[in-house]
C-alpha cells in the first residue's frame, strides 16, 4: 500500500472551527495515515422491508431482555423463597426458586448480547482499513479529529434514526441494571436485627429457650417423624455426633420436626473425649461449667464462612472444616489453630435431664453463631 510522502496540511485554529465533522472525519484520517479501502452501506435502499425485519429483530432481543430483567426482579422480591421440606406442600415451589433467578437473570444477559450481535453484523458498516503506525501520544488536532471520526461511525451505524432499536436497548439494557442493582441490595430489605429478642434473630438459634421447656439432644435417624434422644452411654470415648434441638410440645408436629433437622442454625457437635484427653481440657472463659463430664458441644456452623465443620479427627481433637480446612482445638474450647477462621465456634451448655436421663441443653449459645457480621462484639 503507498502512502503519500506529505502528510496534509495542518489546518489553523480558525479553519479548524469552520470545518464539519465529515471534514473533520476524513482529515483525522489522513493525519493518521489512514486509507479506508472498503466501506459499503449495509442498507443501500434505504426503509426495504429486510431493513425493518432485521430492525424489530434486534429489538426483539433487546426487548427480551428487559422482559427477563423484569422477571428476575419480581422472582426475587415475590417468589416463595422460604424453606419446605420436600414432603410439604409448596416445596415445588420452593425448589424452583433459585432456578427460575439463574433463568430470568441469564436470559437477560444472553438477550442482551444477542442484540448487541445482531445489531452489529446487519446495520454497522463492515469497513476495510489500513493504517500506518505511528509513535507519541495524541495532539489536540488529533483528539478533535477522533471525537468527530467516533461521531460520523455512530451516524453511519444510523443507531440515531432508529427509535425501536433505541428504546428497546434502554428498556432492556435499564432492567438489566436494576437487576444488577436489586439482587445485591435485596439483603438490605429487611432489618437482620428486627428479631434479635428471639431464635428467628442473628443473636439466636433453635436452642433458644421456651419457658420452662427443656430442649433435647436429638439425633437424626433419616426419618423426620422420628424422635430419638441421645443418652451419656449412646457415644463412645473419641466419638461424635451430629444433634438437633427437641421440644416435647413438638412431638407429632412434623412441620416443627422436619423444621428442627432442617434449620441453618441448629446442627450441633456432641464430642466425648478420651478420659486422658478430658483432663487436658482448657474452657472458655464464663463457660466453665458448658460441658457435661467428657462431653462438649459446639456449633457445627464455622465461623469462617458457614460451612459444617463435620469432621472430627479424634487422634489429635481437631475438628475440621471441609471448605477451607480450618482447624478448631476441641481440647481448648474449640479455639482456631489452622486455616482463615479467626473467631473459635460457639460451645452450646449441656447436661443430663435428671428425670429421663437424656441430654438436654441448659440454654442457647451465648454469642451469636458462624461468620462475623457488622454488629457482632465477639
Amino acid at each position: 500500500m503507498d502512502y503519500p510522502e506529505h502528510p496534509p496540511k495542518t489546518p489553523s485554529d480558525e479553519e479548524l472551527g469552520r470545518m464539519s465533522r465529515d471534514e473533520l472525519s476524513k482529515l483525522g484520517m489522513k493525519l493518521d495515515g489512514v486509507e479506508l479501502v472498503e466501506y459499503p452501506d449495509p442498507w443501500p435502499v434505504k426503509g426495504t422491508r429486510a431493513e425493518k425485519r432485521a430492525e424489530r429483530a434486534v429489538a426483539f432481543w433487546f426487548g427480551l431482555s428487559g422482559l427477563a430483567g423484569l422477571a428476575c426482579v419480581a422472582a426475587f422480591i415475590f417468589w416463595p423463597a422460604q424453606y419446605v421440606a420436600a414432603n410439604e406442600p409448596g416445596h415445588f415451589w420452593y425448589s424452583l426458586y433459585t432456578p427460575v433467578l439463574g433463568l430470568t437473570f441469564g436470559v437477560a444477559v444472553l438477550a442482551i448480547g444477542i442484540g448487541v450481535l445482531v445489531y452489529t453484523r446487519k446495520f454497522i458498516p463492515h469497513e476495510i482499513a489500513v493504517q500506518e503506525r505511528h509513535d507519541g501520544g495524541s495532539a489536540e488536532l488529533d483528539k478533535a479529529t477522533i471525537t468527530a471520526q467516533l461521531a460520523t461511525a455512530g451516524n453511519d451505524s444510523t443507531f440515531a434514526r432508529r427509535p425501536m432499536i433505541k428504546r428497546s436497548l434502554a428498556f432492556g439494557g435499564g432492567v438489566l441494571g436494576l437487576a444488577l442493582t436489586v439482587i445485591p441490595l435485596g439483603g438490605f430489605l429487611r432489618n437482620p436485627h428486627a428479631q434479635s429478642s428471639n431464635e428467628d434473630g442473628l443473636l439466636h438459634t433453635g436452642w433458644m429457650q421456651h419457658g420452662d421447656e427443656k430442649v433435647f439432644l436429638r439425633r437424626d435417624t433419616g426419618d423426620s417423624s422420628q424422635v430419638e434422644l441421645v443418652r451419656p452411654g449412646d457415644l463412645d470415648a473419641g466419638a461424635m455426633e451430629t444433634v438437633f434441638p427437641f421440644r416435647e410440645s413438638e412431638r407429632g408436629d412434623h412441620h416443627a420436626l422436619v423444621h428442627g433437622l432442617k434449620r441453618a442454625d441448629n446442627p450441633v457437635m456432641l464430642i466425648r473425649l478420651r478420659p486422658e484427653d478430658a483432663a487436658k481440657v482448657v474452657k472458655a472463659e464464663g463457660q466453665e461449667d458448658f460441658n457435661y463430664g467428657d462431653y462438649y458441644a459446639y456449633t457445627k456452623i464455622c465461623s469462617h464462612l458457614g460451612c459444617p465443620t463435620s469432621l472430627y479427627e479424634q487422634r489429635t481433637n481437631r475438628i475440621l472444616c471441609p471448605c477451607h480446612q480450618s482447624q478448631f482445638d476441641a481440647l481448648q474450647y474449640a479455639k482456631p489453630v489452622f486455616g482463615p477462621a479467626t473467631r473459635k465456634l460457639a460451645q452450646l451448655p449441656i447436661t443430663v435431664d435428671p428425670d429421663t436421663g437424656y441430654f438436654i441443653s441448659t440454654g442457647d449459645f451465648t454469642e451469636p453463631i458462624g461468620p462475623a457480621y457488622w454488629e457482632r462484639k465477639s
